[in-house]
């Protein structure tokens, strides 16, 4: 009877659980930020189960092509499908966006899953782009009927700050751990928009973010979107 319950228990759990699949490249990947995500909801109180179908130098279109995407959506259940491309500023990586999102919005609706942006940054040589960068995730996002996770444009106001910890590796483009950190946090909060992250113990955290200043400034900025 008991060994019952705890199995009714667990599959109560599981069904609360958020499922959760990236489809993107190393801008997902690096840091591990999907785990990242999961801890944040674990430290929440919430469950939050991830899959990474990400890999180095991939669009939206080459997961469509290699079909992998539409294996994994036929096989098992996610309540949100989080896409994710290079920057796209220019007008062909607009059109991708926007194009190659509505076949994954397709997708989505036949599988009755949610669909989302993960909207990205520039590299610093390319910094210029960036209003190019959340204008045209805005527009794919709008035109697909898609949730946004406005990480870009934190990412972009946060660097108005001067002296804080670097959102950018050695590479600038790649992530961080701090700018992996914000990407989860952002998407998190998107998620669950009444939790309260200014309650946020910094120690929990640090090992993303090592300055305490420039993770309570994180935290502010992505409470306000």
């Amino acid at each position: 009877m008991k060994k019952l319950l705890y199995l009714l228990l667990f599959l109560q759990i599981s069904a609360q659980a958020q499922q959760i699949l990236f489809v993107g490249n190393s801008l997902t990947y690096t840091n591990s930020m999907p785990k990242i995500l999961e801890y944040i909801g674990k430290q929440q109180e919430v469950i939050i189960k991830t899959k990474s179908l990400c890999f180095p130098n991939y669009a939206i279109i080459d997961h469509i092509n290699d079909g992998k995407l539409q294996k994994l959506l036929a096989k098992k259940q996610f309540d949100y499908v989080i896409i994710q491309q290079g920057p796209s500023s220019q007008t062909a990586g607009k059109r991708m966006l926007i194009q190659d999102g509505a076949t994954i919005q397709a997708l989505c609706e036949q599988y009755n899953t949610k669909l989302g942006y993960f909207m990205v940054w520039p590299s610093v040589r390319y910094y210029h782009t960036f209003n190019k960068v959340i204008e045209n995730h805005k527009s794919a996002a709008k035109q697909n009927n898609a949730y946004l996770f406005p990480v870009g444009n934190i990412w972009k106001e946060y660097n108005t700050y001067k002296g804080k910890e670097s959102l950018y590796s050695l590479d600038n483009f790649h992530p961080s751990t701090a700018g992996s950190f914000v990407a989860a946090l952002t998407i998190f909060h998107q998620l669950y928009p009444t939790k309260n992250l200014q309650q946020l113990p910094f120690k929990k955290y640090k090992k993303w973010v090592t300055d305490e200043d420039s993770f309570n400034l994180l935290v502010q900025l992505v409470q306000k979107y």
